[in-house]
């Protein structure tokens, strides 16, 4: 008769079906998704100059109008990163991780235009940057 130990009993086998992280991937491909389609939006927003946003802003670098081609292209190309995060490609992950950054600094400078937005997306950036760290890396099926 063997010894009941924790690591061999029924909790052991439902903590590795649980404990891959491919939850959080899923959620980061998610929310990276969702920040790359409301980039996409914001971006349009101020390349046509749409009443939306903040009247009279400053930004530190340049205008509305090319702060809002720096949202459309990064927004598509989160878009297509999305799409290889929930592929779980490791090169999709790591340039995720590089554009989720770059997404959360152009977001704070982008505050003047839009506050609310911008740090929603922020947080957003946030989010899907802790899934991608912590969980994007580990292989399927690795604890």
């Amino acid at each position: 008769m063997s010894a009941y130990t924790p690591a061999s009993g029924p909790q052991a086998a439902r903590s590795e079906a649980y404990d891959d992280g491919s939850g959080w991937v899923a959620y980061a491909g998610v929310l990276i998704l969702m920040a790359g389609g409301l980039n996409v939006i914001s971006g349009v927003g101020a390349i046509d100059d749409a009443r939306f946003f903040v009247n009279g802003q400053q930004f530190v670098i340049s205008d509305l109008q090319t702060w809002g081609w720096v949202q459309l292209a990064l927004g598509v190309i989160l878009v297509v990163t999305a799409v290889g995060v929930f592929a779980r490609n490791a090169l999709a992950v790591w340039t995720g991780v590089v554009l989720v950054a770059l997404n959360a600094m152009v977001q704070i400078l982008f505050i003047p235009a839009s506050p609310w937005w911008a740090i929603s997306v922020f947080a957003l950036d946030m989010l899907a940057l802790y899934g991608l760290v912590a969980h994007g890396t580990k292989p399927r099926g690795a604890h």
